[in-house]
């Protein structure tokens, strides 16, 4: 069934409005892919704070084109469902990364970040970075493991000044 004028200027300014305010794009192929796992994939960006829509590929390039985004969705191959990330820049990239290993019809064919078009290479790279969470904690271990040594250090000395008391102790009770 045919869309609308009506309707396809709703998309339009739907999509318009999701991208002003997106911190990235993921798009990928979603060709094959069961109707299932994609309502899971939509589950799974929701929860990072992101979403998926999926759109025609000539009402993506008007959307994009008003927004001053230079990217023609029809150099596209295949089916284009469009991950938008409105919290976090990486979360996008990283479930669709995950749901791409595990649906082998899924791919990744690009992103946009920072007013800027990357392959799906770049963007496959940037998926496999440990996430923010991780990153702080290794930070918080590298910034704590001088004082950690240092404790360890002192906790040392004190121990064997202990032993060395108590082995005097023992010898002048003899």
């Amino acid at each position: 069934m045919a869309l609308t004028k009506e309707k396809k200027q709703n998309i339009v300014s739907d999509l318009e409005t999701k991208i002003a305010k997106q911190k990235a794009m993921v798009f990928m192929d979603f060709t094959g892919v069961k109707v299932k796992d994609m309502a899971d994939l939509r589950n799974q960006l929701k929860d990072q704070g992101s979403e998926l829509k999926v759109a025609k590929k000539t009402l993506l390039k008007i959307a994009l084109k008003n927004k001053n985004i230079e990217l023609d969705p029809q150099d596209i191959p295949g089916e284009i469902a469009l991950a938008l990330g409105y919290e976090d820049e990486i979360a996008p990239s990283k479930i669709v990364y995950q749901f791409s290993k595990i649906n082998k019809k899924a791919k990744i064919l690009g992103g946009y970040l920072a007013s800027k078009f990357y392959g799906a290479e770049q963007i496959v790279s940037l998926a496999q970075l440990p996430g923010r969470q991780q990153l702080l904690g290794q930070l918080v271990g590298t910034i704590n493991a001088p004082v950690s040594s240092f404790v360890s250090v002192l906790h040392g000395n004190l121990r064997n000044l202990v032993c060395a008391l108590s082995a005097i102790n023992e010898k002048n009770n003899k």
